[in-house]
């Protein structure tokens, strides 16, 4: 299945495609007049469309049917996390994380980060490519880099983890979350969180958290972290 998005859909049976989806179409793919796509507004929605019109600069085609949903979960992972200073390594996390399957992502400054301003046109961009090479049709909500203090006071999900160096007490994610739980989940700079940033998120009802007992990179640690919540609710 090839997916392609459409970003503002408005209801009608008739969708033409902008020019970057339309010469991918025409002269990548080389798909012709009658043949089927299948499209995505990112909302949920799984579009099965015949091609009407198939030209590099445009490219029209009509809904046979739409499934709402597709493959919708019963869970939403928030991932939490300081760009690093190597933003390439932060644009990877965000591709395989979409692979694998989350809901938003908030880049997050604290008192050890190392970088502290990002692209966000560019991330969308890798949101959304991965989001159509792993076919899926709710595309994962990007936030604006926000301060560490400022959402730790703002949380709405279920479950809340914390993942620290700290010499504190913590718990392993599989010995308190529960299948279909939402979930937040912090990842910090490679310098960790402060002791300050880590009172706080105590205060706000986090759990703090271990992966192990190796020493993860900050995007590893998103990864692991995320893939611990997906097995556990398989």
């Amino acid at each position: 299945m090839q997916l392609f998005f459409i970003p503002d859909y408005s209801g009608d049976d008739i969708i033409t495609l902008d020019k970057e989806e339309s010469s991918h179409i025409s002269k990548v793919l080389r798909m012709k007049e009658g043949g089927e796509i299948f499209l995505t507004d990112g909302k949920g929605n799984l579009f099965t469309c015949r091609i009407a019109e198939s030209t590099p600069k445009r490219c029209s085609v009509k809904v046979v049917s739409i499934e709402q949903n597709y493959q919708q979960r019963q869970f939403k992972i928030h991932l939490a996390i300081a760009p690093t200073k190597n933003i390439n390594r932060i644009e990877w996390l965000l591709e395989k994380a979409v692979e694998m399957g989350i809901d938003e992502i908030t880049p997050i400054v604290t008192e050890h980060s190392e970088r502290r301003n990002i692209n966000a046109e560019r991330l969308e961009k890798i949101i959304i490519s991965a989001m159509k090479q792993s076919i899926k049709c709710f595309k994962p909500k990007l936030n604006g880099l926000t301060d560490f203090s400022s959402l730790i006071n703002n949380l709405k999900e279920e479950k809340k983890y914390l993942c620290c160096c700290s010499e504190e007490e913590k718990i392993l994610i599989k010995d308190d979350y529960q299948p279909n739980e939402d979930v937040i989940l912090f990842i910090g700079p490679e310098g960790d969180f402060s002791d300050k940033e880590i009172s706080l998120a105590k205060d706000a009802g986090c759990k703090l958290i271990t992966l192990g007992e190796q020493r993860l990179r900050t995007e590893t640690a998103a990864l692991y972290a995320i893939s611990n919540i997906h097995f556990l609710n398989q």
